[in-house]
Formats: structure tokens, C-alpha cells, sequence
């Protein structure tokens, strides 16, 4: 284990949440607000370790994939830790539980919060707030590679523990150019939203803090009400960007390099945006009723199953109310999420799509013994090891949402309360049903029950691996 490089990454990592909390102290001088404090003193708490671990470059550079999963896991327990420090020092939030839990929520872009009142908090922690979402969405460990050569030729390692997704491949040879690629595609897409809600007249801030929750499809409203107060134009707006942020990146990055036809050979893509027309086909016509006419119920439809199935999170109805028809699809999408390689989180469509791509040749398997069928997704066969490692997955996924819901129960809540709780943090996605639902929060758990759900929104962000490597003995042995 080469723990001078874990600890020179997890240095330049603090250093950069430092800058990053520049914006919020802006914020607080704009709006005259006093809290600038708690950002300067947090500031100085991460610079102090972080200066000190990057002042020496480690003698020995080689990094493997252990190393990779254990730097990435630490780096985003560490990044919380004190990304949670301007929440107490505010008095925004009292309770380190909590506020851990809400900045472990906003970087793992989850969206799931404890907060009752949040119109109640300064302008520059609100802005924080959803900041972490867009700083989580891409990864900060991404970033790092884009800015800074900090680990020879062994980047890779790296991105493939942070970026969501079965599969991670390189867009040009250098990954220091990928993850620039990939920035440049993010702050883009993050600026043109911008201005299109600043178009529909939605106040700067508001903006702002609106489309880092849309880009990061983490979901931290500004409003108790989250979207419902805006207007259908700013909503239709944040419901295609919710869409285009669940894409994987390296579709962009086809079509920007006018590789058309390889672009709409995307499966999961094709599958991804079948899944959302289907979903909205059925729930409009599932609430029309009581939105009085379709073109509502189609706006109100669309909007949420965007908001559920890219595990972002926002709100324009209380969707705890809609028929069970609408609601159990909701739970599905919760599990379905996004496009490997974008911003959203759940299982993603492409573990679905090799999942059931493997269970029609298990059954051709049955009626032809002898036949040798591959698997294959954009045309192109689908390896052993990627198959092997989606039902490994899916395995661990199913036993931590099982031992999951289990502990919840001990805080003696209902059981759909306790089954979308873990579905909408282990898949960070933010509101759930019940108590949980999107006009509730999850103060109503105990602190060890968040401490689960804190445990839940990291694994489901770092695809549940690179955290629990580090409980394992074997992982911290030299070899």
C-alpha cells in the first residue's frame, strides 16, 4: 500500500475544497451575512493538512487499483467531514450527525435532507449546500486529474473507483485530457442552464443554486416547496436538464467530435430514454384525473419520473399522494437511475440492460445446450469480467439494502418509510414515501439509523466497493 500517496492525494483534495469554499465566503459578502466566518475558519482547517501533506511529492508513484479504490473512499469521507464543519459553525445546524448527514447527502448528490426549514438559512450556506451537489456530480477526485498530473500514469485507477458505472473508458489517450473533456462538457451544460432559467426570470441565486442541484441531478432545494413555486417554464427547463445530465458524458463527447452514428449506437442510452417516455405515458395517464387535463398531468408526470429515474430529487408535487400505480413506478425508477458515466446514481441502465441481456442467454442456454452465445452492447461483445462483476454487485446491493432496511427498523417506523429511505439514500436519489416523502425530511430517523443512511449515500455513490475495501484486513497489508 503506498500510503505517501494516498496521503499527497488526499492533501491536494482538502486544498481544493478550500478554494472551492471561496465561493460561499463571495456569497456572505454580497449578502452582508456574518456566517463568512464559518467558511474562513474551515477553510483554514483544511489548508493546514492539506498544505502539509502535498509539500513533499512521494518518492515512489506507482498507485494501483487498491490503492485507486482506498484514496478515492478516504479522499470522500474526509471531503465530508469537513465539508460539514460551515454547517456547525453557522449554528445552521447543530448536531454533527446531522450535519454530516447533509453533506454527505449534497456530495454524494443525494438530496435527502434533515433540514425542516431551509428558507431559514443564510444565502451563502444555502449556496454551499447545493454547491456540494455540483462538486460531487462529476467528482472532485476528477478534478484533481484535470488540474494536476498527480499521479503518473496511473490515473485511471482513480477515475474508475470515483465515476459511476460498470464500465469507465478514456475518451483520448491521456486520462488528464479526459477529465478535462468531461469538466469542460459539465461547466457547459452548468452555464447554459444558467441562462435559460435566468430567461424565465428566476432570480440569480436562485438559478445558480437550482442548476448546480440539476447538474449534480442532486436535487437540494433553495424553497421548502422545492420546484413547486416556479413557474412551468423554469420547471419544463430543469426537467430536460435533469434528462440530459442522467446521458452518459461520452455521448457528448461523440456527437461534439461529429461521431453521429457511434453516438446513436448508445444502447443504454436508447434504453434510458425508453424507460422515461414509457414511465411518463403511464403516469400521465395514471393522474390525470386529478390535475383536471393532460397537458398538466403530462408536465407534473414528466417532471417527477425525470427527478426519480436521474436520482435527482426535486419536487413540484407530493407524489406520496399520487395513485399506487404511480408511486410503485416511482420506486422502480428509484432502483433503475441513470446512464453509467453521467451525474446520476442508482443501479444504472446498463447493469439492467447486461442483467437481462444475460438471462435471455441463460434461457436460450436451456433449449440449445450446445449453442455459444455472447453478450453484446453497442455492438460490441460484452466481457466475462463485466458480467461476473454486475451480478457480483448486485449481489452485495441486495444484502447492505437488506441489512439496511433491518436496522432502520430498530426506530420502530413503518416499513415503506424504512424501504424508500434506504432505496432514495443507498441510490441517492433524496426523497422517498411516507415519512420520508417529498413535502418531509429524514430528521424523524436516530442518529445511529443516519449513520446507516450516511454509510448508504457513500456506497451508492462510490458503487459500494472502494468503501468497503476499507473494513477489509487484506486491504491494508504490504505486499
Amino acid at each position: 500500500m503506498n500510503y505517501a500517496m494516498i496521503a499527497y492525494i488526499t492533501g491536494w483534495v482538502l486544498n481544493i475544497e478550500a478554494a472551492f469554499m471561496v465561493l460561499p465566503c463571495f456569497v456572505a459578502l454580497i449578502y452582508g451575512e456574518k456566517d463568512i466566518s464559518a467558511f474562513l475558519i474551515t477553510i483554514l482547517l483544511c489548508l493546514i493538512p492539506g498544505i502539509l501533506l502535498v509539500r513533499k511529492k512521494p518518492a515512489k508513484r506507482i498507485f494501483y487499483v487498491r490503492e485507486g479504490y482506498v484514496t478515492v473512499a478516504l479522499c470522500w469521507i474526509v471531503m465530508s467531514i469537513m465539508g460539514g464543519l460551515p454547517f456547525l459553525f453557522s449554528q445552521a445546524i447543530v448536531n454533527p450527525i446531522d450535519a454530516l448527514f447533509e453533506t454527505v447527502s449534497g456530495f454524494t448528490t443525494t438530496g435527502a435532507s434533515i433540514l425542516k426549514d431551509v428558507e431559514a438559512l443564510p444565502k451563502c450556506v444555502l449556496f454551499w449546500r447545493s454547491f456540494t451537489h455540483w462538486i460531487g456530480g462529476m467528482g472532485v477526485l476528477v478534478f484533481l486529474l484535470s488540474v494536476l498530473p498527480a499521479v503518473g500514469g496511473y490515473h485511471m485507477n482513480l477515475m474508475k473507483a470515483e465515476s459511476p458505472g460498470p464500465a469507465v473508458s478514456r475518451l483520448v489517450p491521456k486520462v488528464q485530457s479526459t477529465a478535462k473533456i468531461l469538466y469542460g462538457i459539465y461547466i457547459a451544460m452548468t452555464i447554459l442552464q444558467i441562462l435559460l432559467l435566468l430567461a424565465g426570470r428566476m432570480p440569480l441565486f436562485d438559478a445558480v443554486t437550482t442548476t448546480f442541484g440539476t447538474a449534480g441531478t442532486g436535487g437540494f432545494g433553495i424553497k421548502n416547496d422545492s420546484m413547486a413555486g416556479y413557474s412551468t417554464y423554469i420547471q419544463v427547463v430543469v426537467t430536460i436538464f435533469m434528462i440530459l445530465f442522467g446521458i452518459n458524458f461520452n455521448v457528448y463527447f461523440l456527437i461534439l467530435a461529429r461521431k453521429f452514428s457511434q453516438a446513436w449506437k448508445a444502447e443504454e442510452v436508447r434504453w434510458y430514454l425508453g424507460i422515461i417516455a414509457a414511465a411518463i405515458l403511464v403516469i400521465t395517464w395514471n393522474i390525470h384525473s386529478l390535475y383536471g387535463n393532460a397537458a398538466a398531468a403530462l408536465q407534473q408526470a414528466s417532471f417527477q419520473v425525470a427527478s426519480i429515474i436521474t436520482t435527482t430529487g426535486f419536487a413540484t408535487a407530493d407524489f406520496n399522494m399520487w395513485p399506487q400505480a404511480s408511486r410503485t413506478i416511482l420506486v422502480m425508477l428509484m432502483f433503475v437511475g441513470a446512464c453509467a458515466g453521467s451525474t446520476g446514481g442508482g443501479i444504472k441502465v446498463s447493469r439492467f440492460v447486461i442483467l437481462l441481456k444475460t438471462v435471455n442467454k441463460e434461457l436460450h442456454q436451456f433449449l440449445h445446450p450446445k449453442s455459444v452465445k455472447k453478450i453484446k452492447m453497442d455492438d460490441k461483445i460484452v466481457e466475462h469480467e463485466v458480467v461476473r462483476s454486475t451480478n457480483v454487485f448486485m449481489v452485495t446491493y441486495t444484502m447492505i439494502f437488506a441489512f439496511s432496511i433491518l436496522f432502520l427498523a430498530m426506530d420502530e417506523h413503518d416499513l415503506i418509510t424504512n424501504f424508500t429511505a434506504v432505496a432514495a439514500t443507498f441510490n441517492n436519489i433524496g426523497p422517498g414515501l411516507e415519512l420520508v416523502g417529498p413535502s418531509s425530511n429524514f430528521s424523524v430517523f436516530s442518529n445511529p439509523a443516519k449513520l446507516v443512511l450516511i454509510f448508504d449515500m457513500l456506497a451508492g455513490r462510490l458503487e459500494i466497493f472502494p468503501l468497503l475495501l476499507l473494513f477489509l484486513k487484506d486491504t491494508w497489508k504490504k505486499f
